[in-house]
């Protein structure tokens, strides 16, 4: 099988693979090549994948996975890959939390500029 995951601004991964595995609301779940065609949201989780024997790792942060035919396609806001579970851990603790404190960081001069045109329309009546 042909296995994209694809992020806002890139291609994170584009491998043939054997046999995905992945988490949805309901559970885990396994992709092999003669799997039926498949739709499913993930949640924040890991995935993996099985190429020439080897597994790998993926962390991601929710999105949405399709299974057509002999490819697979993941979309999500965010992901990261690492070799082994105990780097993807420091991987994701980095990256993650990085992009969590910059979130609040723009969510909170968001709200002051929400707040200072709140005034001014405030200051026109």
């Amino acid at each position: 099988m042909k296995l994209k995951l694809l992020l806002p601004t890139e291609i994170l991964l584009d491998r043939e693979v054997d046999k995905v595995v992945a988490e949805a609301s309901n559970g885990e779940f396994c992709i092999l090549p003669r799997h039926i065609d498949y739709v499913t949201a993930l949640v924040p989780g890991l995935l993996s994948y099985t190429s020439d024997g080897a597994e790998t790792f993926l962390a991601v942060d929710g999105g949405v996975m399709v299974k057509r035919g002999d490819e697979v396609f993941v979309s999500s806001p965010r992901a990261v890959i690492a070799p082994d579970l105990g780097e993807l851990e420091r991987t994701v603790k980095e990256r993650f939390l990085k992009i969590d404190e910059n979130e609040k960081k723009a969510r909170t001069a968001l709200a002051k500029l929400e707040a200072d045109i709140i005034r001014g329309f405030v200051k026109m009546e």
